[in-house]
């Protein structure tokens, strides 16, 4: 695992450029504190998820806890596929903080089959100009530094995981 960094101007803890806290959306990664705690087990296992309306069958994602079509919460959790072609791609050459240059984000498509059409996501293991439009892309989880949290008056640290896609090596 990567050494735990911080920065000193915001206090922000960072693993090694691939995440920042400031960026995470659902920081209680526990069962007690949110519905959508299996993503972050499933990300554990290598697994990318997201949820599906037992009712009207449709796929949302981000995962959340009520079908954005028809507010049902009979929800199943099903995989998603693990590739994608860059559709397009963005290279920041001067980051937010807690990043390492160049932070690299790309645009992706997905098959006609898959769920989603497309996600703007993380590229991490990739060098300055390596990725191009059309490169096929990986899913790749890993697990980032984990934060101390109090619950009921306790202090808590959950196991902690976050995705990010990457080259497939040819």
């Amino acid at each position: 695992m990567a050494e735990l960094k911080s920065c000193q101007m915001w206090g922000t803890p960072h693993l090694d450029g691939k995440y920042s806290a400031v960026l995470d959306m659902w920081p209680l990664e526990d069962p007690g504190l949110n519905r959508i705690y299996p993503f972050y087990d499933n990300l554990k296992q290598g697994r990318w998820t997201t949820t599906k309306c037992k009712k009207c069958g449709h796929v949302a994602y981000p995962p959340g806890v009520a079908c954005p079509n028809c507010w049902s919460d009979e929800l199943e959790w099903i995989d998603l596929p693990k590739t994608a072609k860059v559709v397009a791609v963005n290279e920041m050459a001067s980051p937010a903080i807690g990043f390492e240059a160049p932070l690299i984000n790309a645009w992706l498509g997905f098959d006609k089959a898959h769920p989603l059409k497309h996600l703007f996501v993380r590229i991490i293991n990739c060098k300055s100009g390596q990725l191009k439009i059309g490169d096929e892309v990986q899913f790749v989880s890993f697990e980032v530094a984990a934060h101390p949290m109090d619950v009921k008056k306790e202090s808590k640290v959950c196991e902690r995981y976050y995705y990010a896609f990457e080259p497939v090596k040819k």
